[in-house]
């Protein structure tokens, strides 16, 4: 992932005429990229206001700045500098588009628009370790990547405060930017696949019944979104606001961030709910209220192409941030069972038990779709199977991965097999809304929701072969 150069420096910079005005971006490593182009803007607190077309070319040479953000000591320690050569700014909303080489207008592509998850406080649409370069030159995809409002800024709000939902409604004026705009780019407006992790699976999934969402994408992938912690939320919230409540409105950006720290010690009290403070509220623009949104969904089903799923070990990832509990997984032989049992009833609390609700009322309101579980990396790395395993497969930046924590034990050559694996599979996804019965062992398991009440076919291995740095399944890492 390059650091882009003025295009007045380079007389074959790529210049697109779109709706929003012509904007000039940058050749890089094989794909051409507009970055950091404006979608929306929004004072603080406030719903965002669509960008209007420019008159002047706009200069999209310069990645999206961050939401501003406390730093994240758990997730740098596995992931490393996630964020490295980033600026962060409160007006952050902006997107990039990242295109093939040789594309043109009439292309129509498949296009993939990407979220980005990090509890909803951390995390940019920019970061390099979500670079798509490598899916957009392997597979013929347009991929925009959005960068929207976090943590204070995004998703508090309530009733007796700012609004609640700005970080989603960020979302969807994004999406509505790429209806507007992508086909000058070689993408399909009616070919939009929707695809974010973790907390961004979680917004992928809320944006499927969000209020002006209708028509603006054809499929969702959801990856380890955290459902199990999605309702129930009010009195955390409540709780939460009272103590943002204390921050002026006006206060410095560098006094917000810093202030979330107390916030998020007022909701330790919610128990595992806790695990994700910040998230969307419904209620509230642009979601329909709690006890609506199960039929919301089932009315969505035959509206939107899923595939939804995580990985096998998600929880293995903060088991070392538990207080006292690295001391005791530590213990010779006990550890490893301890070990075992907390990351496997833990993944299914927060991650499966939500899952399997979200594909069965799929199901039932007549979509389609499919479900995976993702199960790779090193035997001998605590973090095999572990949540954001996938990314450095989906997003092969060797510059931003290799050397991680998350992948120790694991040589680059492994990584790339398994990751062309993964990236072949969600771009034939956004191409067609179908996939293959697929069981690759050691890297991803790929069964229809439709047919998940009856006998499941056999899966058969796919034409592209077993990735070899993948784990056995009979001998996993507890």
């Amino acid at each position: 992932m390059s650091t882009p150069g003025p295009p007045d420096q380079d007389t074959a910079a790529p210049v697109w005429h779109c709706r929003a005005g012509a904007v000039v971006g940058w050749r890089d490593a094989g794909v051409l990229r507009a970055t950091g182009i404006r979608y929306a803007r929004a004072q603080r607190y406030a719903a965002p206001v669509p960008e209007p077309p420019a008159a002047e070319p706009i200069r999209a040479t310069q990645w999206s700045p961050a939401c501003p953000q406390p730093a994240v000591p758990l997730l740098e320690a596995v992931l490393g500098d996630a964020m490295a050569g980033l600026t962060y700014d409160e007006d952050c909303q902006r997107l990039s588009v990242t295109v093939p080489v040789g594309s043109g207008p009439d292309d129509a592509l498949p296009v993939m628009v990407w979220i980005h998850g990090g509890s909803y406080t951390s995390g940019a649409g920019d970061a390099p370790i979500f670079d798509p370069a490598a899916l957009v030159r392997e597979q013929s995809v347009v991929v925009v990547s959005v960068t929207y409002r976090l943590g204070l800024l995004g998703y508090l709000g309530g009733p007796d405060g700012p609004p609640a939902n700005l970080g989603l409604l960020d979302q969807l004026e994004a999406l509505r930017w790429v209806r507007r705009n992508i086909a000058a780019f070689g993408g399909e407006p009616d070919a939009v696949t929707l695809f974010g992790q973790s907390a961004g699976a979680d917004a992928v999934a809320h944006l499927m019944v969000a209020d002006g969402a209708e028509g603006l994408f054809r499929r969702a992938v959801v990856q380890s979104a955290p459902l199990g912690l999605t309702r129930g939320r009010a009195p955390m919230t409540a709780a939460m606001a009272r103590q943002a409540s204390r921050v002026p409105v006006d206060a410095p950006v560098s006094d917000v961030v810093a202030a979330q720290a107390g916030v998020l010690r007022a909701a330790r009290r919610f128990g595992v709910t806790a695990a994700m403070p910040f998230g969307v509220q419904y209620g509230h623009a642009p979601l329909p209220a709690e006890d609506e949104v199960d039929q919301r969904w089932r009315q969505a089903a035959t509206q939107v192409d899923l595939l939804v799923g995580g990985t096998d070990r998600e929880t293995a990832l903060y088991i070392g941030a538990v207080p006292g509990m690295e001391r005791v997984v530590g213990v010779p032989v006990l550890g490893r069972v301890v070990r075992r049992s907390v990351v496997a009833r833990t993944t299914r609390r927060i991650y499966g038990d939500g899952t399997d609700a979200f594909v069965r009322r799929h199901a039932a309101g007549g979509g389609r779709g499919y479900r995976y579980l993702l199960s790779w990396g090193a035997e001998t790395n605590p973090y095999a199977g572990a949540h954001t395993i996938d990314m450095p497969l989906l997003f092969g930046n060797r510059t931003a991965w290799e050397g991680t924590a998350l992948l120790a034990g694991t040589a680059w050559d492994e990584v790339e097999e398994a990751g062309s694996s993964l990236r072949l599979l969600w771009a034939e996804f956004a191409r067609s809304g179908t996939l293959p019965i697929v069981h690759v062992p050691g890297l991803i398991r790929v069964d229809p929701i439709v047919t998940a009440r009856r006998a499941t076919p056999r899966p058969t291995g796919p034409p592209w072969g077993s990735p070899s740095g993948c784990r056995s399944r009979g001998g996993r890492r507890s």
